[in-house]
This record gives C-alpha cells, structure tokens and sequence, in this order.
C-alpha cells in the first residue's frame, strides 16, 4: 500500500492518544464488557506433577523437557559462565522457543481517530484470567495450527501487508534470564477497508489503552511490548537525538557497544537433572535454597481459545518482581536510570534495562552489598516520589501467576554507576526501532510512561 501518509502517522497516533473521542464503547462500558466475559472465555488451569504431563515428556538421553509435536518450546538445562558477572557462575532451567511469533495490532480510523483492535484474551498462567491483548498474539506453532485447533483470527494482515500500511514491524526479545535467545515480532498495521470485530475482540483509542495501563493486571505484557513502539509525535524522530539530553545517542550507542564486546557470556547446556542448584523431583524443577523461580506442571481447560484442552510446563517465580524507573531532570528535562543488563538469554549479550528489575525476596536474606544496585533506593522511596505504582502480569503463556510492580520513582540525586546512563524516553524509544537494544521490562514500563498523567507528552507529564 501506498505510504503517502507515513509522515502524518506520528501526529495521528499522538491524537488518538490525547483525544476524548471514542467511536465505540467507553472506558467503564468496556472492563464491565471484560468482566462478562469471564463467563465464556477462560482457562481452567491445574497443577499436576511435570511427569503426568500426557503431551510432554522428558528426553532421557537429551535430559530436555520437549512435547510430543518436537514443536513449541523446550525447557532445557543451562550453565551460565559471565566471568565479569556478580555472579560469575550459575546453572538454571531456561525456554528454548527458537520460533519468532507475532505480536500484532491492526489498526483503524473511526470518525477521524485511530483505534486500535484489542483482543480479550485468556491465558493459563494470568493471576486473573482474561486481560486486554494484541489483535494477534501467537507463536509459530500456534498459527502453523501444529495443535490442531482453530485458524488465529486476523493473522492474514500480518502476513501479507501488501495491501496495508506496516506503522511498526520491528523483533523485539523477550526475558532474558527465562528464554533463551527469544524473539517476537512486534507488529502495528493500519487498514483502510472494513474489518469487522469479531466475538472477543474490541476497538479502543490509545488514550483509552493508557487508562486501562493505571490499573492493575489489565493490559497483558505483549500489548504493553507492542504499544511502547508507537512513534508518537513527542518522539516520532527514530534517532532518538535531542540536545537537551544527557548524553548523546552516539554516546549511549558507543557505551552499550563497549559493554557488549567486554562482556563475556558463555553458555553449556546440561541435562535438567544434572543442575547442581536445582532439584527436579519429579512434580516440579525447584531451586535448592527455594528462591528465584520453579518449573511446574499444568493442565487447562480453555473456553475462547484455538484449542480447548492441553497440559504444559510453565515457570512461576517465587515471589512478586519489581520493574522500576529512577527519574531526575537535567535543566528541566526528564531522564530515566537505564542498566545495561547483561542475561544469560540474551541474543547479544546486554540489553537496556529499567534502573531495577528483580524479584525483591531473593535478596531479602542477604547483606545489602549483594542487592542488586539501586534496589534499596526504589524499596525506600518516599511515597511522594512515586509517579506510578502498578502491578502488572508477565506473558500467561509461558508464566505461572508471575506479576511485577512496576515503578516510576522521581529522585533529586545523580546517581553515577559504570553499567547505568541517564537518557531520555525519547532516546529510549528511539532504540525501539531496532532490535534487541531494550529489554521486555522496559518496554513494559516505557508503555506505563505514557499513562502516568492521561496523555500529556511525557516531557510534561512527569
């Protein structure tokens, strides 16, 4: 399709984000919509021990846990060796899903605003079973209907373009530290024709997407990775450049680059019984001191999805993660603390991180020199500091009732540390453009800026 328009899409967007207008349901009329619709389309889901799984089983040979199809994922053993690491050593469960999936929105203009197609959709793993979604949401596996099940809706304007306006097509990672070497593609396509909303799926404004991110568990993790890569106006230049910024994007390309070819990740896979901080008994894969995370069993019953029956494995992590920007201004301008972070499951070894991101009760036994940086000062903030403070799910494909507060904390101080640079949003999104530059968890709460004051411009905003 014709891109005559490409230059206008910014503004466009920045308008469905600022504006009242809705050509559908408000935002009240919708989550009462949502709740109705608990009543038919959820995923019943039970634990049950990893080796009563009927579609999965262990390789004795490989020692990987891999389901029937040799499609989907595996959850295999790893040894991690980052001799400048923390932790120089350790050996983890990880998710190979080396398919890339899709994680799309369609969108289009009703009464001269744009609106995005949202889909209602249940997840095992979701604390709360059904939450707001992307259009498309799928693996490989699931949209080559490798389990048999119905054909994914929408699928097509992905998949041939040819006749619509691509807004975003850009792989993005996933969690560094649970898959390894995990891709989506992140995807915003607008169509001109009619495209009729079919049972489950609802037609919401940016702006009304930012009020459903104030509230807790609604937006689900994919959404809020596919939304933050919206060129908006205040930042539609994909460079990222702004005078008024701490560092140059030159500057900040050179350091993560730098920090990139010092570090080195070397990874060995091991068979899963063979982990030496891991105890696999059978019913589930648990670490010895029974911190970090565990992989367990799960059988759903599912009503509104493809398939309506399945059993597979998942990670739940013990305890409730925190995903947390430190902000301060220079002359004025709003600049957020990111870490250049480096996970054993990522494709080039570091990514940008939020200031924090971690599960709080891992540390909570240990003396404060062994925390994670910063930790002390988001678990400390004065609550007048606070600009946002909501839980939010991980993905419920592959994450047991796994959530993260995410935090926007506004300090005075100029923290210095040699892995961590003050930049600005606009800088940050400008990387969005690009793969793998920033991590799922802070596009997850580069999404929630946006909502901290209803759709003023984030320089404003905060």
């Amino acid at each position: 399709m014709s891109t005559d328009h490409e230059a206008s899409t910014p503004a466009r967007l920045t308008h469905s984000a600022l504006s009242d207008r809705h050509a559908f349901d408000d935002v009240e009329t919708f989550l009462r919509r949502m709740a109705q619709a608990r009543e038919h389309t959820y995923t019943n889901t039970a634990h049950v021990p990893l080796g009563d799984l009927a579609q999965w089983h262990t390789d004795a040979e490989a020692g990987v846990i891999r389901h029937a199809s040799g499609k989907f994922f595996t959850v295999q053993g790893l040894d991690v060796h980052i001799p400048t690491g923390a932790v120089p050593r350790w050996d983890q469960p990880i998710i190979n899903q080396p398919e890339i999936g899709i994680l799309g929105i369609l969108m289009k203009e009703f009464d001269g605003v744009l609106h995005c197609l949202m889909q209602l959709k249940s997840e095992p793993g979701n604390c709360n079973g059904i939450q707001v979604s992307p259009t498309v949401q799928a693996t490989r596996s699931n949209y080559t209907r490798v389990h048999g099940g119905n054909p994914t809706p929408y699928l097509d304007y992905f998949r041939d373009r040819s006749q619509h306006r691509v807004i975003l097509d850009a792989r993005q990672s996933e969690q560094g530290a649970w898959f390894l070497r995990k891709l989506n593609r992140n995807m915003i396509i607008e169509v001109t024709g009619p495209v009729e909303a079919r049972e489950g799926f609802h037609w919401l404004t940016i702006a009304q997407l930012h009020e459903l991110l104030a509230l807790d568990d609604v937006v689900n993790m994919d959404a809020r990775s596919v939304l933050s890569c919206m060129p908006f106006e205040e930042w539609a230049d994909r460079s990222g450049d702004a005078q008024d910024s701490r560092h140059s994007t030159a500057e900040l390309l050179s350091w993560i680059t730098e920090r990139r070819s010092l570090t080195s990740v070397d990874l060995r896979q091991v068979r899963l019984g063979d982990l030496g901080e891991w105890r696999a008994d059978g019913a589930r894969i648990s670490h010895v001191p029974e911190r970090f995370f565990d992989v367990i069993g799960v059988r759903v019953e599912a009503c509104g999805r493809e398939v309506g029956r399945w059993d597979q494995p998942m990670f739940a992590a013990r305890g409730e993660g925190v995903v947390a920007f430190l902000m301060t201004r220079f002359d004025g301008v709003p600049h957020v603390l990111a870490n250049a972070r480096v996970e054993a499951g990522y494709a080039d070894r570091v990514e940008l991180a939020p200031t924090v991101q971690c599960i709080p009760d891992s540390y909570r036994d240990l003396p404060r020199s062994k925390w994670p940086p910063f930790l002390d000062d988001v678990l400390r903030a004065d609550p007048a500091a606070i600009r946002y403070d909501v839980l939010q799910s991980e993905e419920g494909g592959r994450f047991y009732h796994t959530r993260s507060r995410h935090l926007v904390i506004e300090t005075g101080d100029e923290l210095v540390h040699p892995e961590f640079r003050w930049m600005t949003p606009r800088q940050l999104a400008g990387l969005l453009w690009h793969s793998n530059y920033v991590n799922v968890q802070a596009r997850s709460l580069l999404a929630c800026l946006r909502a901290v004051e209803r759709l003023a411009p984030v320089e404003r905003a905060l």
